[in-house]
């Protein structure tokens, strides 16, 4: 029942990349540390986020940085399955803000290797980074959002149903 559960919240996920939203304020990068911390299949984990990304990129189109895109989302499913061994809310909190900035790395790399926007020497890619710090707060806020979303409404779900089932019938 665990797995439904589970596969159901992550679609969820996914299909709210469909809808406007603000500039990567998504469910994703949640997506990947929630399959990374309770999917005990590594490769289900993994293959989860990024065919939601790939699905969801038909709709949207593919861009010259999806490497890049999908790279990070690899990384922070792993980082799903090494952080956080023990749910807890910093737990999930430090693995929210952390996969956000890998994430915001990765990704920022990728636009200055593969665009013709910045000079490749070191203040083409400073300046990458720094026109892309207004994404990097939507990037946390939506991650720690989605993120709280996820693990507390899979922990509240677990719970209620842990607490719905009926006292045994004793002699």
């Amino acid at each position: 029942m665990n797995k439904y559960f589970i596969l159901i919240i992550i679609v969820l996920a996914a299909v709210t990349r469909l809808i406007p939203h603000p500039p990567n304020f998504t469910p994703l990068i949640a997506m990947g540390l929630f399959g990374g911390a309770y999917i005990h299949s590594r490769s289900l984990a993994v293959l989860i986020p990024i065919g939601a990304m790939f699905l969801s990129d038909l709709f949207l189109g593919f861009h010259g940085t999806v490497y890049f895109v999908y790279g990070s989302f690899l990384l922070v499913t792993i980082l799903g399955m090494i952080l956080i061994k023990k749910i807890t809310i910093k737990n999930c909190t430090v693995a929210a803000l952390s996969s956000s900035l890998l994430f915001f790395l990765i990704t920022n790399l990728g636009v200055w290797l593969t665009s013709s926007y910045y000079p490749k020497n070191i203040q083409g890619i400073l300046a990458c980074y720094t026109m892309a710090l207004p994404f990097l707060g939507n990037t946390m806020v939506g991650t720690l959002f989605y993120s709280s979303v996820m693990f507390g409404g899979y922990e509240l779900l677990k719970w209620s149903v842990a607490q719905s089932e009926p006292e045994p019938i004793q002699k």
